[in-house]
């Protein structure tokens, strides 16, 4: 797989089996600075995560997906074997429960708008990994 986006951007992976969906928070977070990996479900999501998460900064991720797992089972293994990664899990169906999301982890509902990506990244991710345009 070819790395997206200028060599000096923070990745992204966005994670959604809505094609819409996935293509519209990949507009954001690109708009955003970031460059973007996908994928449609969590077995996809690990294997991108298995071969790039040293590029990785930030999982944004939907709940309810297709397959093995849902975006709550992909936050959680993520937090536990690549603990530099940054989590915005998002949902117009399911809301979190105690336990469900890992420390650290923020909750988006949908629908999204871009500010309220941007508002929730620009304060979960650390700022020294903040591309330039999300830094304005």
């Amino acid at each position: 797989m070819t790395l997206p986006g200028p060599s000096d951007a923070p990745f992204a992976l966005v994670v959604d089996d809505d094609a819409l969906i996935l293509m519209d928070a990949t507009d954001i977070l690109e708009d955003a600075g970031f460059a973007v990996l996908e994928a449609m479900n969590v077995a996809q999501a690990i294997r991108v995560l298995d071969e790039h998460h040293g590029n990785v900064q930030l999982l944004f991720t939907d709940v309810q997906m297709p397959g093995d797992g849902d975006g709550f089972d992909l936050a959680r293994r993520t937090a536990e074997l690549w603990p530099h990664i940054t989590i915005v899990v998002a949902s117009g169906h399911v809301r979190p429960e105690r336990g469900d999301l890992p420390d650290g982890a923020t909750f988006i509902a949908k629908p999204f708008s871009p500010s309220v990506v941007r508002h929730h990244v620009r304060n979960t991710l650390p700022s020294e990994k903040h591309p330039e345009s999300l830094k304005k």
